[in-house]
């Protein structure tokens, strides 16, 4: 699909932005990585910007090793955690709900899996 310059310059900008993904990119105007990947250097070509980090943007959270293994926190100190701590326990507490609907459960680093034998079928 053809874009104007303009049309253009705005796809770019969400992007440098981080108002969309490249991804989210290209689904939304069906373009490919590469349209999308020239949109982008050019606008930052004409209005000398630095660089797009690379990597995640901020706000995003890398699960660590062992993490999602550690106990919930308690009431108390929920109370005193920053926003992103508190987004971190709500990763946690998801990746431990979903171990559990699967019917294991992870003890320490992750190397060892202890399986629910209701979840578990020999046959």
């Amino acid at each position: 699909m053809k874009y104007i310059e303009s049309e253009r310059v705005d796809i770019a900008r969400q992007i440098y932005n981080r108002e969309l993904s490249y991804k989210e990119a290209m689904e939304k105007y069906g373009l490919c990585r590469n349209s999308v990947k020239n949109y982008v250097r050019n606008y930052i070509k004409q209005n000398n910007l630095p660089p797009l980090a690379k990597g995640r943007p901020s706000g995003t959270f890398v699960v660590r090793k062992g993490m999602a293994n550690e106990p919930p926190a308690k009431q108390e100190d929920l109370e005193k955690m920053t926003r992103e701590e508190l987004m971190q326990e709500v990763l946690k507490a998801r990746i431990r709900e979903t171990r559990l609907k699967k019917g294991y459960e992870v003890k320490g680093d992750g190397v060892v899996i202890k399986y629910d034998m209701q979840n578990t079928n020999p046959y």
